[in-house]
């Protein structure tokens, strides 16, 4: 009988291994999380990886050409990428990946508005493993055909491959397509094909079918029809963040993912309006199922912030972004 027992006990903790294992390897990915890394102070670009599930790319605005990869289920970051074969960036502001499994990053940021007749775009392809390394990336000159102008957002489209600009114009902004293949050799030349709002990031999510863009205060998700988003998007839950800056999809298409700069910046994931129509909406275990909300309380509040709605703090938050940004930009004038 006792050795029955003892087969029977080891049997059941053979079954149970995996299941000890599983709990062992801690938060699950895509959720709201904390950038550890204190070199990463203004994190400006956001991008899901297509090659490692529950990795996002991030860059500071300004800087040596680096690139991060940061895991979401710890905040830390897991690879340091330099850039070789491209200049001294100016301006980083965006990151995108594309469909044949490039990351795009978008040196677009102008803050003197309209004082560089050209910007840059880099280009490498998303590293098999991760570690620090140094990774060849090609360098493209864009030029918009209606003159120079500040931009932070730039996205590539899953299924054409198509790169494309969001401007921030004094009255708003425009969406500017890019050629149909980028040459490394030529000034790509960008087209203004549609009105948007004045905004810091954007995205498309995986299937191509809608894009989001967002501003300090506000995101709007549109439904992306030949080359065009529609008319009139659809308002996103988008947390109130320090100084908002960033946003993508995760990699399948199920939630949003918005960042902010700052050092210990936050990024918080809330569900798309469209429910993540056309990609696997699964959610994650212990997320809310109504379509707009975050998906934890903590996407509710500011960075860092207790929970709460009151006014008066919104307000002295929002002037603060507001002075702290203003601030920022006289510093770069000078």
């Amino acid at each position: 009988m006792r050795s029955a027992l003892c087969a029977l006990g080891a049997a059941a903790a053979l079954v149970l291994l995996p299941a000890a294992h599983a709990r062992a390897e801690g938060p699950e990915p895509d959720r709201d999380f904390t950038i550890r890394d204190t070199r990463i102070t203004e994190s400006s670009g956001l991008a899901a990886s297509r090659a490692h599930p529950g990795i996002y790319w991030t860059h500071n605005d300004q800087d040596a050409p680096l690139i991060y990869g940061v895991d979401s289920r710890t905040g830390e970051t897991v690879a340091t990428l330099t850039l070789e074969g491209v200049g001294t960036p100016r301006d980083m502001e965006a990151i995108s990946v594309g469909p044949d499994g490039d990351v795009y990053v978008g040196d677009i940021g102008d803050n003197l508005d309209g004082s560089w007749d050209h910007v840059w775009i880099y280009r490498f392809p998303e590293p098999k493993v991760l570690r620090d390394q140094k990774v060849a990336a090609k360098q493209y000159v864009v030029k918009y055909a209606d003159g120079p102008r500040n931009a932070e957002a730039l996205m590539v489209h899953p299924k054409t491959g198509r790169v494309y600009i969001a401007s921030k114009d004094e009255d708003g902004g425009g969406l500017y397509a890019g050629p149909e293949r980028l040459s490394a050799s030529g000034t790509n030349v960008f087209r203004r094909v549609g009105e948007v709002p004045w905004v810091t990031d954007g995205a498309f999510s995986p299937d191509g079918g809608r894009l989001v863009l967002r501003g300090y205060f506000s995101a709007q998700e549109y439904a992306w029809k030949d080359g065009r988003p529609g008319d009139g998007g659809t308002p996103v839950g988008v947390p109130f963040q320090g100084q908002a800056e960033s946003v993508t999809y995760t990699a399948d298409g199920s939630a949003l993912m918005f960042g902010s700069e700052g050092r210990n910046s936050r990024v918080l994931r809330v569900d798309p309006p469209s429910g993540g129509a056309g990609q696997d909406t699964k959610p994650p275990a212990g997320s809310p199922a109504t379509p707009g909300a975050s998906a934890s309380p903590s996407s509710a509040a500011p960075d860092g912030g207790e929970q709460g709605n009151a006014t008066v703090g919104f307000l002295v938050l929002a002037g603060a972004t507001l002075l702290v940004v203003a601030g920022k930009r006289l510093v770069r004038r000078k």
